[in-house]
């Protein structure tokens, strides 16, 4: 039996990470200081598309992506800038935000129901 299991991790991290709505997330996707990351797979963006100006960090790498001293380290991941990860629905990207906030990012937060509750918002908007 698992110690602590996918729900322990994920209430662990909801309970100390910042989520915002996807209505709420317009007001922050047009602000210079903002870096909107996905964090799925780089198959669930060519098959299911992305949001707009994202940068791709998938979940699996994002430590690596994150750490400037790392050959992999992606420079719009930077700490002195709002970071928003999406992921499919909201759990990876709560269990990133955790990881980024760990790592010494303080300004991180989560999309509320991922990539699907934006494309949802988005679909009856246009």
């Amino acid at each position: 039996m698992l110690k602590t299991g996918f729900k322990a991790l994920l209430a662990q991290a909801n309970a100390v990470i910042e989520t915002v709505s996807v209505q709420d997330f317009p007001y922050l996707q047009d602000e210079s200081d903002v870096v909107v990351v996905d964090v799925r797979d780089a198959f669930e963006r060519e098959t299911d598309g992305t949001i707009p100006g994202s940068v791709h960090a998938s979940r699996g790498l994002l430590e690596f992506h994150a750490d400037p001293e790392c050959p992999a380290h992606l420079p719009a991941l930077d700490p002195a800038k709002r970071i928003v990860l999406f992921c499919g629905t909201g759990g990876r990207s709560a269990l990133a935000a955790k990881t980024l906030q760990e790592m010494g990012f303080s300004d991180v937060v989560s999309l509320a129901g991922g990539f699907a509750a934006w494309k949802a918002a988005n679909n009856k908007e246009g």
